[in-house]
């Protein structure tokens, strides 16, 4: 397992990626403006390896985008499919070079790459092979069956994977997400932290955690969702820990067994709670008089 790390890795991982493959290429795309990524697929295509596409249906305010890059990547020799639209998104972020699978919780986009954000690469035979499937799936608009409890892949089994990871946590959760809000995930980090487990979130919890502290992180964009459990087991993916992302959009993630990654990200993570601005705390609203518990409970619906 191998850890890309934005934005100080940038785009050349991904470059490097498609430049090495010499058989296939399937890239699953849903906000793309790098024309170095672009021109790096049009060059494997010439040089004979075979480059498949699955592009979104839609994003939010970049369909004319999608549709034009389509086009450009057809006249190059370059496969595409386009996503359902069965989901309310297929968010999901990955691109399988031969026998390699690049898992990112970023886009291929100038905004994200130079966000904080993660990714992963791995040749682990089982995962790589229901990376392939999902994407088979998908291109042709079949039922996908999860296969592994390591990929997570929404609505399938993301809820599953990421329960029984937030459960195995016996001294400390690192999160980043922009919106933890899922009651299910929110009970089980609860009871986590009742059993003594800290918590700590870069990003927002949306109710009332007098369990957990959350920070902002003010110095840089956040395209992240990443947690680091005591340790040793990561995940790193598309989706939060929000009900509509485990159940209702394609998204996919990745838990990771390896010490050394979950070190690496754990640094970073040190390094930018340290410099995170701490967000107005809900925890001490839950703890505040009574003739406030009013605003707080607004606030929390509100969230």
């Amino acid at each position: 397992m191998k850890l890309i790390q934005q934005p100080d890795d940038g785009i050349t991982p991904i470059v490097k990626a498609i430049r090495k493959a010499r058989k296939t290429i399937e890239m699953v795309i849903f906000r793309f403006d790098r024309p170095e990524i672009e021109k790096a697929l049009q060059a494997a295509v010439q040089r004979g390896v075979v480059v498949r596409t699955a592009i979104a249906a839609t994003n939010r305010g970049g369909e004319k985008k999608l549709r034009k890059l389509e086009m450009r990547l057809l006249e190059n020799g370059i496969q595409v499919a386009r996503m359902a639209n069965d989901l309310q998104r297929y968010h999901g972020k990955m691109l399988i070079a031969d026998d390699t699978l690049y898992l990112f919780a970023f886009n291929y986009t100038k905004l994200d790459i130079g966000s904080r954000s993660f990714g992963v690469v791995t040749r682990n035979k089982a995962i790589v092979k229901a990376a392939r499937s999902l994407f088979e799936a998908d291109c042709t608009r079949q039922a996908y069956a999860a296969s592994n409890n390591r990929l997570a892949v929404s609505p399938e089994n993301s809820r599953q994977v990421l329960s029984t990871l937030l459960k195995s946590a016996r001294k400390e959760l690192l999160i980043y997400d922009d919106r933890v809000s899922d009651r299910l995930m929110l009970r089980i980090l609860q009871e986590r932290a009742a059993k003594g487990v800290s918590i700590r979130v870069i990003g927002k919890i949306c109710d009332p955690a007098p369990w957990a502290q959350s920070r902002k992180l003010a110095d840089m964009r956040m395209h992240v969702r990443a947690i680091v459990c005591d340790g040793s087991r990561t995940f790193i993916g598309s989706q939060s820990l929000r009900k509509l992302q485990l159940e209702g959009r394609r998204e996919i993630g990745i838990v990771v067994h390896a010490t050394r990654v979950a070190a690496k990200i754990r640094a970073v993570f040190e390094s930018d709670w340290e410099r995170a601005a701490p967000r107005k705390d809900k925890e001490r609203e839950a703890q505040e008089p009574a003739a406030d518990a009013k605003t707080a409970t607004l606030q929390a619906s509100a969230g």
